[in-house]
């Protein structure tokens, strides 16, 4: 007998959205954006040297890179709910215990468990969660979640509010429960694929047969390539050099704003200022170049985007002799590169290796991008030891944001797998 399927009014990939929205704004927020926060209290209060506080983020780096491509090939088996739950829980003990810690290896014993947590509920996890249920309109929803990481930036004023006024250890361990209050509730919204429920990506309708038992069963071809056949492809290692750049810079820059800001002089409100800035300025590119992804070529949108990165770079150099204009200009022009790119990438990579093993392959790339996240921040805590200041650092990761953009020209164009090949 043939039923018309119905339909959650809205769209219940809309509820996934906004429920991805959310605990990507709580987590990266807390964990990703807001470790600048905690950097010079951390410091000040331990003796420890920049290099050595900046490892932290490399270990976050490294556990998040490891674990990146296993969680894509489970997200693409269990689906997102029981591996962002888990997540959740993880994140919360990270946080207590870096709250508690008494020395370096209890230090950096807290970031690796923060940096498993983060690979089950943050990037991968939740651009697979979104992309499942979206076809024609998939660039929007991504680019809305992407601004739900980016709206994190708000978290940043209000941890250094907090740090303030409670200190850092009592910020951090009022943010753990914060993550068991917010996510772990979210974390229950989140189903895996459309078909298994009786619907269809974008809410559409068809014709369909019910089965004996009287379930709707709903047999969708997903076209795409594997991962073996994805590591076959030019466009998959051009995609790995782009990530490593952009992880390199993005990994640095957030880990560093605060310090690198006071350190020429601003005071630590306007440091916060900055900091926070760089994600909210991301979201006027998550939501463009998101949106214009859907109808213009997604493969110069990310050019655009890598020399906005370089340009903001070079600008976030002056603030050493033009503190003001300096950010500003950094701001606008990082900012929105990086929102940009963070938009674009995951719908892109939909587009060209299919929906298959979207998960798999997404998080391949993020954990290859560990080399990035790891080098960076290291390397600037390093250079900062030896020189006892920043001085020309972001120039040389400027010349990174420049290796990214030539590599977007080797780019494909157009899906590289065969539909009769691939799907189903």
């Amino acid at each position: 007998m043939l039923d018309s399927v119905k339909q959650f009014r809205p769209f219940y990939g809309w509820y996934i959205v906004a429920a991805t929205f959310i605990i990507g704004f709580y987590v990266v927020g807390v964990v990703f954006y807001g470790f600048t926060t905690i950097f010079k209290p951390i410091v000040e209060e331990f003796g420890w040297s920049y290099a050595q506080v900046s490892v932290a983020a490399s270990i976050r780096g490294v556990e998040s890179g490891l674990m990146a491509p296993l969680v894509g090939s489970l997200i693409d088996r269990w689906g997102p709910r029981r591996i962002v739950f888990v997540g959740g829980c993880l994140t919360a003990l990270g946080l207590f215990m870096l709250g508690r810690i008494d020395s370096l290896a209890t230090f950096y014993l807290s970031f690796a468990v923060i940096s498993v947590a983060m690979s089950t509920c943050t990037v991968t996890v939740l651009m697979t969660a979104v992309s499942n249920w979206f076809r024609r309109r998939v660039g929007l929803a991504m680019s809305i979640v992407s601004c739900g990481f980016g709206a994190g930036g708000l978290v940043v004023f209000m941890m250094a509010r907090m740090v303030d006024a409670f200190g850092w250890r009592m910020t951090v361990q009022g943010l753990a429960f914060g993550v068991l209050v917010i996510v772990l509730p979210l974390a229950l919204l989140l189903k895996h694929k459309p078909q298994q429920y009786g619907y269809l990506p974008d809410g559409d309708t068809q014709q369909i047969d019910k089965t004996a038992a009287g379930k709707v069963a709903i047999e969708l071809k997903e076209g795409g390539i594997t991962i073996k056949g994805a590591v076959k492809t030019r466009t998959f290692w051009l995609l790995a050099v782009m990530f490593i750049c952009q992880h390199t810079m993005v990994g640095t820059v957030v880990t560093h704003v605060m310090p690198y800001l006071t350190n020429v002089g601003l005071s630590t409100n306007i440091a916060s200022i900055g900091a926070a800035g760089i994600p909210l300025a991301s979201i006027a590119g998550r939501m463009g170049f998101g949106s214009l992804g859907d109808r213009v070529n997604r493969k110069k949108l990310m050019g655009v985007t890598f020399a906005m990165i370089l340009l903001g770079l070079l600008s976030f150099q002056m603030a050493g002799s033009f503190a003001i204009p300096g950010v500003i200009g950094f701001l606008v022009l990082f900012g929105t590169g990086y929102g940009g790119f963070n938009a674009i990438r995951p719908a892109y990579i939909r587009e060209i290796f299919g929906t298959k093993q979207y998960g798999t392959i997404f998080g391949s790339l993020i954990g290859i991008a560990m080399f990035g996240t790891v080098a960076g921040p290291f390397i600037a805590g390093r250079l900062f030891d030896i020189q006892g200041s920043y001085s020309n650092v972001w120039l040389i990761f400027a010349a990174v944001a420049l290796v990214a953009l030539v590599a977007t020209i080797g780019l494909d164009d157009r899906k590289v797998y065969d539909d009769n090949e691939y799907a189903g």
